[in-house]
């Protein structure tokens, strides 16, 4: 029982700080630097969108009023399957940039992105979702990063707000959960790649997009893991900013988080190259980032099951204490919203396990009102 527990304890250690301080270290020992220039040619933007009707007005709005503006060659947006009128909201736009793709049966967003992608005119795509708005400079910081030469996929950063009033208490913990996700995603940015990127607002050099399975769940971990594959790095650039509203709805972001850890266990099993040192140069990466807190859940129950059958030795008492102490914890997340966050957040890993081991994984997603992006995003 020793040995498991110290196993255990070492285990979360190592995904929840260990990880993140090696990487930071690495970041300063080994980190590359990206020369940033404004970029100078045009770039194309690209909306997959399934019953957006109420957000796509106010988006490509916004988009075109951005200062890079004048570098957009085409807005394409891409209506999977919707079943309200988004299609006709787009045709109503007018503007010459605007165009419709249009499907009448749903398809899923991995398909979509396979079959209009390399017909974009630009070399730069930037791909992004409805709701989400986006910072007028974000465009110019993110193309910015595409005049270094080894930069073939860069990622913006996705900012919680809530307009007006305090987060609630899930919203809190959601927010300090992802911020410790983006200080992470930071140092592997400048230590070598990010294993994916931020959903809502990243960008790719189309020459570099190889089509990929289109049952897979997750894209922007897809695109950019096989970009990277191709010697090119994925930057995560803080500068590159959009905005969302955490969800105050624990059943929303859970279903969310399920598919995400879902979607990281799915592409591991359609792609094993991912764990192979020699066709992934980030495997490292890509191996405590995405799946190794997949075991967090089960030595957090091995650990705290050892520590019961060891309590009556001092320092095994003591850390029985300390574990009490944190799950009571979350019973009152306005002292503290962290702990509740962290059970919510392994209890979903378990389920999405599950869902792994079925062949279970949700490809078609929900429309964006009804989720919210958060960390692995």
């Amino acid at each position: 029982m020793k040995i498991v527990f110290w196993i255990c304890l070492i285990g979360l250690f190592y995904i929840y700080i260990g990880y993140p301080l090696l990487i930071w270290v690495l970041a300063r020992l080994k980190g590359r630097s990206v020369r940033k220039a404004p970029w100078p040619g045009n770039f194309s933007i690209m909306i997959v969108a399934h019953n957006e009707a109420e957000n796509l007005p106010r988006k490509i709005k916004s988009i075109l009023e951005s200062p890079a503006a004048s570098q957009i060659e085409e807005i394409l947006i891409a209506s999977d399957g919707s079943t309200d009128d988004t299609a006709q909201v787009v045709r109503d736009i007018k503007c010459d940039l605007v165009h419709l793709v249009e499907y009448g049966e749903r398809r899923g967003k991995a398909a979509v992105l396979n079959e209009v992608l390399p017909a974009c005119k630009s070399e730069i795509v930037v791909l992004m979702d409805a709701r989400q708005t986006v910072d007028p400079q974000a465009f110019d910081e993110l193309l910015s990063n595409f005049s270094d030469a080894s930069v073939g996929v860069v990622s913006g950063e996705l900012v919680f707000q809530k307009p007006g009033s305090e987060f609630s208490d899930p919203e809190k913990g959601l927010d300090a959960y992802w911020r410790y996700e983006k200080f992470i995603r930071k140092q592997e940015s400048r230590f070598r790649s990010v294993p994916g990127a931020t959903g809502a607002l990243y960008a790719i050099r189309k020459e570099l997009f190889e089509p990929f399975p289109a049952d897979a769940i997750l894209d922007d971990v897809a695109i950019p893991m096989s970009i990277v594959r191709q010697g090119f790095r994925c930057i995560f650039d803080e500068k590159a900013l959009v905005y969302d509203r955490p969800s105050s709805s624990p059943e929303q972001e859970a279903v969310r988080k399920r598919r995400t850890i879902a979607g990281n266990v799915q592409l591991a099993v359609l792609w094993p190259w991912l764990l192979n040192p020699v066709q992934n140069t980030i495997w490292f990466e890509f191996l405590s980032h995405k799946l190794l807190r997949l075991l967090s859940p089960f030595l957090l129950a091995s650990m705290l099951f050892s520590n019961l059958l060891l309590w009556e030795q001092p320092v095994y008492s003591v850390s029985l204490a300390a574990q009490a102490l944190f799950y009571a914890l979350a019973l009152f997340p306005r002292l503290w919203p962290v702990p509740r966050m962290f059970i919510a957040l392994n209890i979903v890993t378990i389920l999405a396990v599950w869902d792994a081991a079925r062949g279970q994984y949700a490809v078609k997603w929900e429309r964006s009102e009804d989720r919210r992006l958060g960390p692995g995003d």
